[in-house]
């Protein structure tokens, strides 16, 4: 434990080891890279029955992420692994252990969570995990390290609860530990940090509202006796006359916000000042859009259920017509009819009740009743953001969802009515047969071979009509339709292509007329086919 020469008394004997959480699982930080689901699992079960342990790892490289988790039997084995292995060293690396939580709203809230700065070298997590076990249940403690392990001179420690944390705050920021004072104040997010950096850290000033008589030396009279003032600067126009408006920059921050402090909305020749922080246009534009989203926030959870939107409503109804066809169901707030940049009504508007009842009773009754020959419609109001998401779900349900088509890659489409898979006439290949898985190979070529024969056959009675022989209408039905089977179907298609394209034409007279281009269809139906 560090040596404290000034400390608190123990106001809360619980200490880490405190089970209060009643959980079996345990989070396992700080772990050296090379540390094995197996090391893990050999230290942890010393300390009881081990459910399950595994050190988690990134996907694609498989490399650790630093931390794992050991789940034991029971929260009693659990307690004692927390007790007696927090700090262990794990391949010549402490590592870390405290209670796992599903919900990490308690560790990402902050609460309870203080900083520590300024520590000595010395010190490490177990010795800054003893010095601050006194005042609370810790749930996370841990001394900034670099690459090789050293302290950066700064820690973190997280209470269960705020009132441990400012207990700590209040009995050891400023103390000496190892005869180094330390400071210990609540941990702020770097977001909060910055914040709290530009609102404080600043010396350039900001003042507006001035009279036109007001001058630079005005200002550094004004000024000058909140420090040392570097510049100062009233804004003028071309023809040098004030813009109402200037700046004064001081030497150090402290004198610039005592001045801010003092000198804003102060009255000067009936003018009241504004003073403040000189900022960037962009840091002022910012500000202002936070400014904006926070007001309408309020102003939407004020309103909650108790505004209404009205629409369909006609050109002739203004803000007091609207108020009046309203102001029988409830006291009224604000009403507003809604209108383009040259005054034209856009149709809609909004009316706000006191209470989310009155709007209720509003709504029943105005929704799709006739005012001046058009039906209102009325409805709660909504945030643009709500109002988006909700219709992208409703579009999201509308939209036709792809089904996976089921019909073979070479089956012919047919419109409705049209031919069915045994009814191909000209082109196309049905899906094969469906065959008995417990046959051969030779069985199941045996089937496709009949199969593609029966399929020419049948063909040839279909396409021919007249006097072609029956062998010469079986190989150009075959053509149309090549086989199913790949052994001998080359040499075949080879032989049936020659006598097509060199011996019919000999034999022109008996095809019919029209015919002629077969020999090439046949050609390209079969390169096709396979």
């Amino acid at each position: 434990m560090a040596q404290v020469q000034a400390q608190g008394q123990n106001v809360n004997g619980g200490g880490a080891n405190a089970n209060q959480f009643g959980t079996t699982s345990l989070y396992v930080g700080d772990l050296e890279a090379n540390v094995t689901d197996s090391q893990l699992y050999d230290l942890f079960n010393q300390m009881g029955q081990v459910v399950s342990v595994r050190v988690c790892r990134d996907l694609s490289t498989r490399r650790s992420l630093g931390y794992g988790y050991v789940n034991f039997s029971n929260a009693q084995e659990a307690a004692r692994a927390l007790e007696m292995l927090n700090f262990t060293p794990l391949n010549g690396k402490p590592i870390r252990v405290m209670y796992s939580h599903r919900d990490p709203s308690l560790r990402k809230s902050g609460a309870g969570n203080i900083f520590i700065k300024n520590l000595d070298k010395a010190i490490d997590h177990k010795a800054l995990h003893d010095t601050f076990s006194a005042f609370g249940n810790i749930l996370s403690c841990k001394v900034a390290t670099d690459l090789n392990g050293q302290s950066k001179g700064y820690g973190f420690v997280q209470f269960d609860n705020e009132e441990s944390a400012q207990k700590a705050i209040e009995k050891l920021n400023g103390m000496l530990l190892n005869d180094k004072q330390v400071y210990v104040g609540h941990f702020l997010r770097k977001q909060e940090r910055d914040t709290e950096i530009n609102k404080s850290k600043f010396t350039n000033v900001y003042v507006k509202n001035l009279s036109e008589s007001t001058t630079e030396e005005d200002l550094q009279k004004s000024f000058g006796e909140y420090g040392t003032i570097t510049s100062a600067v009233v804004m003028r126009d071309g023809d040098g006359k004030s813009k109402c408006f200037g700046f004064v920059n001081f030497e150090n921050s402290d004198d610039a916000a005592r001045a801010v402090e003092a000198l804003n909305g102060k009255k000067f020749d009936d003018k009241e000042w504004y003073v403040g922080k000189a900022q960037k246009k962009s840091e002022r534009e910012l500000e202002l859009k936070h400014q904006f989203e926070q007001n309408m926030k309020e102003a939407a959870d004020k309103f909650q259920g108790a505004n209404l939107y009205i629409k369909n409503l006609d050109d002739s109804i203004d803000d007091e017509k609207l108020k009046q066809l309203f102001s029988p169901f409830g006291s009224i707030t604000s009403c507003k009819v809604m209108r383009d940049p040259s005054g034209i009504s856009r149709g809609s508007g909004f009316v706000a009740f006191s209470t989310p009842e009155e709007a209720s009773r509003a709504l029943l009754e105005m929704n799709g009743k006739m005012v001046v020959s058009k039906p209102l419609y009325v409805a709660l109001a909504q945030r643009k953001e709500d109002r988006r998401a909700r219709l992208q779900a409703q579009f999201a349900q509308m939209r036709p969802v792809a089904m996976a088509s089921t019909v073979a890659p070479r089956m012919p489409m047919y419109p409705p009515g049209g031919p069915g898979i045994g009814q191909q006439i000209f082109y196309g290949q049905g899906p094969p047969a469906m065959i008995p898985p417990q046959l051969s190979q030779g069985s199941r070529v045996s089937v496709l071979v009949a199969d593609g024969q029966q399929a020419c056959s049948r063909t040839s009675s279909i396409c021919f009509q007249g006097g072609v022989s029956t062998a010469t209408r079986q190989a150009v039905a075959c053509q149309m339709f090549p086989c199913l089977v790949s052994e001998g179907c080359c040499l075949f298609h080879m032989v049936t292509w020659l006598l097509c394209r060199c011996v019919m034409p000999l034999f022109h007279s008996q095809f019919p007329l029209g015919l002629w281009p077969l020999p090439l269809q046949m050609l390209l139906l079969s390169s096709r086919g396979r």
